[in-house]
Formats: structure tokens, sequence, C-alpha cells
């Protein structure tokens, strides 16, 4: 099984000493987010789990345990760091920071365990393609040494979007070009893997490869690994990740960021973060007598060799 701690929640930022108790007893549980009253029990010994997939905008607060969860199990680590300040991003540290953590993280787990995200692109007044070109170059120049690849995406307009963040123009065609041309050449200048997320068209012609973001072959690579060769079903409609098994709740980031999915307003966000408790195997709240546990499905995606290296070096063979 895949595990992913972050497609739902910052967790490392918010929620550190909560996930290393998690992986220091051995299991946690999971809500439906669409059937409340279910939950689903995942073991999280070593064995049982193939890869460990984060992301995070600040991975600062769980850099000094971070080798409890490294040194056992195969990760991978998505960093977000984008040009946008605190008006848009109002918990996010600066940049700045966000690549001095970045050294650090990489200091600990290695440059191929790492992807830089660059995303969402948005434009508005004061983010103009101008900007955002200029933003990646002096990024890229100082993470490239540090980092596996680089991800992008331009952002979608659901409607949420249109009332958080009224202040958003629309892209055009014209628009995505220049950006993804200049992202393009600004990647090949520096030396960087860069590579669009999700559904975002076809920009090969600048040197731009369309994958998803988390693959086997990635997370192999990474990990010197041998998985099976699988279709990749993704965690959405034109995702290609493969699939993973989320740890995290909605509406519980205190980032505050105007375009994300996943919090309907930092008000509620607020306000779930007052239910959590680190002692519990939920990251929100604790479990209720309504509610239907059962044990979640943990296939491995590994080959039989793969299999076989991690019962040998767990001295299980």
């Amino acid at each position: 099984m895949i595990l992913n701690t972050g497609a739902r929640t910052d967790t490392v930022q918010y929620f550190s000493d909560w996930l290393l108790k998690r992986f220091k007893e051995g299991y946690v549980y999971t809500r439906n987010p669409l059937f409340p009253n279910k939950v689903a029990r995942y073991e999280l010994s070593p064995d049982k789990i193939d890869a460990v997939l984060f992301c995070s905008k600040n991975y600062a607060p769980i850099l000094p345990r971070l080798r409890e969860i490294s040194d056992r199990y195969r990760t991978h680590f998505h960093y977000t760091i984008t040009a946008y300040g605190k008006e848009t991003e109002p918990g996010v540290p600066t940049i700045d920071e966000s690549i001095k953590t970045l050294t650090e993280l990489e200091k600990i787990v290695g440059k191929e365990k790492i992807a830089w995200r660059y995303d969402p692109i948005l434009l508005t007044e004061d983010y103009t393609v101008e900007r955002h070109l200029a933003a990646f170059d002096s990024m890229a120049e100082r993470l490239a040494p540090h980092i596996d690849r680089c991800i992008f995406s331009f952002v979608e307009m659901y409607k949420k979007l249109e009332t958080n963040m009224p202040e958003i123009i629309p892209f055009t065609q014209e628009d995505k070009d220049r950006i993804a041309e200049g992202l393009g050449a600004i990647a090949a200048k520096r030396g960087i893997w860069l590579q669009t997320c999700g559904t975002n068209g076809d920009y090969s012609r600048y040197g731009i490869h369309s994958s998803g973001c988390a693959t086997l072959e990635i997370l192999g690579k990474a990990n010197r690994c041998e998985f099976r060769d699988l279709k990749h079903k993704g965690l959405r409609e034109g995702c290609h990740c493969i699939e993973s098994r989320d740890i995290g709740a909605y509406d519980t980031c205190l980032n505050g960021c105007k375009y994300c999915y996943a919090n309907k307003s930092p008000e509620k966000a607020r306000k779930n973060y007052s239910l959590h408790d680190p002692d519990s195997p939920l990251l929100l709240g604790k479990l209720e007598k309504d509610d239907v546990l059962t044990e979640g499905n943990q296939k491995s995606f590994l080959s039989s060799a793969g299999r076989q290296s991690s019962l040998f070096e767990a001295g299980l063979d």
C-alpha cells in the first residue's frame, strides 16, 4: 500500500506529533470523506507500507524526528514553494525560509526523493506571467542542486475559487503557452526535469514531460526498489499517479491558501483543528459509537523481487 499523508491537509506542518505517534504505535484510523461514519484502519508496519508519500509547504516541524520514518520506510517528498506572498498563502513560510528547509530535508533523505512543486500557477494583476517566470528562475537556480524534479500545474477554476479569489484572471491558451515555454527554457538551463501535473495539456514541445506526480516508476527509482508494472488509476479524473490511501482530513489545514481546494473556509479549518487530539488514532476527534470500523485494503505494489528485498532488509527472510 502507498500511504499518502498530505493530499487532504498539510499534515507535516500542523500534525507532525500525531503522525509520528501513529507510526510509533503502528496503526492509524481515517474517515471516509463521503461517508463520515465509515472508518478504515491501516497497519503502519514497514512490511505493510510500500512507500510513504509526503506533501507539504513546510517540513520544518518534522525535520528533527523525520528519521523515525525515513530510516524505516520508503519515502517520497513533495515540497510546494511558489511565488505567492502572505496575501495569498497566509500560513506559509517565506521563499527564503522554505528553500532553507528544503536544503535541510535533502541532507536527511537525499535529492532523489524530493520533488519541488511550483503549483498551482494562477494569474492576477500582481502575479503576471512575467512575475512567475522571474520567480521561477530565481528559485530554480537555488533549488536545482537539491531536487530530483519540478512539478507544475495551472490552477483549476472550480466554483469555490471564484468566490475565494475573485481577483484571479482566467488563463488564455496564449498565457499558458508563454508560461510553459518560459518554464521549460529555465528548467533546461538549470538542468531540472520539469513535468506537468494532472490534465494540464501537452507541452512536450517546450521540453516538459507529462507524467503522474507519484508513479511507481518515480517511487522505485527514488527508493532503489522494484514495483510491479501496473496501470495507475490516479486520485481523481485526469490524474496519472498510483492509487494511495490518504490518512488526512479535509477542512483542517491552517495555511489559509486562498486557492485551496481542500478547505471550504479558513474559519471551518480553525474550528476543526480545535477537535484534534494528538493521542487519537483519528486526525480529528475520536471513534464514535455509530462509527463502522473496518480493515483497510492494503495490497502491495512491490514486485516479487521487491518483496524479497524488503524481507531481507528487515531480517525476516
